[in-house]
């Protein structure tokens, strides 16, 4: 009789923040690939492109003309999903057709003047700067009274939806608490109140413990692959102190993010020698929402590529109409993560 073997045999994980489940199916990765392969796009960029609307003194769409800026800058977003001054509205026809109106701001980072680079590509402090006005913005949104949550995410690569090379971000802030927060404000709370620690704090105890799933640490933040990652090198960084928002970290903190964050993401970018496309972003408190002391600030790394520069993860049949599936089990692709080098390869070959 076969002995279940967690390498080997299908199974189910849960994700212990949103109380999801994936299917692991390690057993796939033994199947001969015929799937579609394709060309990589050159990646060489200019320090400066004259058509770029993020890169320093130029115009954007709206006619504005962007700072002579030397780190990191920000502006509101010229095409905003979301808008300041929405007017009130709400729809609800006997509870199957409803809808409300959504308002909010939209800003846009440069994380560098430098056309050229990525965000593994910059210095820690050049990366410290991003932290610190990602906290700056932070504090000002939270300022408005209108404003219950603040995603602070990256769109790396034109796979991800990336419409402009140029290194930068975003941060969408509106009236409302969005679906992914509200799963995992809630599991978090209801352990918190059970075990009065946060789930992450034990969570990351335990990682720590293994070793089995972390990529890189420092003496503030861990970068690990999830138990219950869906994505095939899906990564998460947590603090290892409890804070609930950017609004916490002490500088050193800041400065231990901006070094966890270049080596993640060199890592990444070595793992096939290309600028390695995800979308990242940072889970954090509500705010004007009352206390939420249950939880805990970590970061959220969700890239595509699965065996090769040109073989991306998608989300089709199965997954689309049951629940998220894999077939590389997460200790295994901490494993490939961790024997990387973080020294990015474009440095490695000057």
């Amino acid at each position: 009789m076969q002995t279940f073997d967690f390498t080997e045999h299908p199974h189910t994980r849960q994700n212990i923040l949103t109380g999801d489940w994936v299917l692991v199916s390690p057993h796939r990765t033994k199947r001969p690939w015929q799937g579609k392969v394709e060309t990589l796009p050159a990646d060489d960029r200019p320090a400066y492109d004259p058509g770029c609307y993020l890169c320093a003194g130029n115009k954007r769409a709206d006619g504005s003309i962007n700072p002579q800026y030397t780190d990191s800058f920000v502006f509101t977003n010229d095409y905003s999903a979301l808008l300041a001054d929405t007017p009130v509205g709400e729809l609800n026809k006997g509870g199957l057709l409803q809808a409300r109106s959504e308002s909010g701001i939209c800003r846009v980072i440069s994380f560098s003047p430098d056309h050229s680079l990525t965000l593994p590509q910059l210095t820690v402090p050049a990366i410290t700067k991003v932290v610190e006005l990602w906290t700056e913005e932070f504090k000002q949104l939270s300022a408005n009274p209108a404003i219950k949550y603040i995603q602070i995410f990256e769109n790396k690569g034109e796979i991800m939806g990336c419409s402009n090379p140029h290194p930068h971000g975003q941060i969408w802030s509106g009236g409302s608490l969005p679906l992914e927060i509200v799963k995992e404000t809630a599991r978090q709370k209801a352990y918190f109140e059970e075990h009065g620690r946060s789930l992450l704090s034990d969570y990351v105890q335990l990682e720590l413990a293994e070793k089995e799933r972390i990529v890189v640490e420092n003496e503030h933040f861990v970068a690990l692959v999830p138990f219950w990652a869906v994505w095939p090198y899906e990564t998460m960084i947590v603090s290892k102190r409890h804070v609930t928002t950017l609004l916490e970290f002490t500088a050193a903190e800041r400065t231990a993010l901006a070094d966890i964050l270049k080596r993640l993401t060199a890592k990444y970018d070595n793992l096939f020698e290309i600028s390695f496309p995800y979308s990242a972003g940072i889970h954090q408190a509500p705010v004007n929402d009352g206390d939420h002391k249950e939880w805990h600030w970590h970061m959220h790394f969700y890239p595509p590529l699965l065996r090769s520069a040109t073989v991306k993860k998608f989300m089709v049949g199965y997954e689309m109409l049951a629940n998220p599936q894999r077939d590389v089990t997460p200790e295994w692709a901490a494993d490939r993560l961790r024997s990387l080098s973080e020294v990015h390869y474009k440095e490695q070959k000057k």
